[in-house]
């Protein structure tokens, strides 16, 4: 899941820390999710990335990345 986000990232010129801001969150959780520490996030999370992205959850349902 990291992949789409960190594609969505270069496509909006952001950075984990802008990310973290609009999530309204601490800068560690981005870098734990970024690093596998964050194995099962959870909705509220993956809503929380969606939203700050401006993107579908749907866009992590898709298996292929």
């Amino acid at each position: 899941m990291w992949g789409i986000i960190e594609n969505e990232l270069k496509k909006q010129n952001m950075n984990q820390e802008s990310l973290s801001k609009k999530m309204n969150v601490h800068s560690g959780i981005v870098s734990d999710f970024k690093k596998g520490r964050i194995k099962k996030p959870s909705f509220e999370l993956m809503c929380k990335f969606a939203d700050a992205l401006g993107i579908s959850l749907d866009n992590f349902r898709k298996r292929n990345e």
